[in-house]
């Protein structure tokens, strides 16, 4: 759709045009009511959205047993870091980094 502004005045339309335009500050406006035939209608799409937005929230961010677990590794001097795979886990990232900005 092009918008052309010719800087004509624009005719007053149908009630339904009034109500559906944006409110200019320093105007008066007259409230709309709802009628019993304005109803909104959301796809399956946006319901599964709203679905998994609920189940992520819900979702702790951090593992804690986890956690917990690597604690009491560093805690009995188990823990090992493999200095190959933390390399490899940075390139890694440094290669998808890249990648999204080219």
């Amino acid at each position: 759709m092009k918008i052309e502004n010719t800087g004509k005045p624009v005719a007053a339309g149908s009630a339904n045009e009034a109500r559906n335009r944006p409110a200019v500050a320093g105007q008066n406006v007259p409230a709309t009511v709802a009628t019993a035939s304005d109803k909104v209608e959301l796809s399956s799409l946006s319901s599964s959205l709203q679905k998994a937005e609920a189940a992520m929230a819900e979702t702790p961010v951090i593992d804690q047993k986890k956690v917990d677990e690597i604690r009491q590794a560093i805690a009995d001097g188990r823990f090992k870091v493999d200095a190959d795979r933390v390399a490899d886990g940075l390139i890694a990232s440094v290669r998808e980094m890249l990648g999204r900005q080219g």
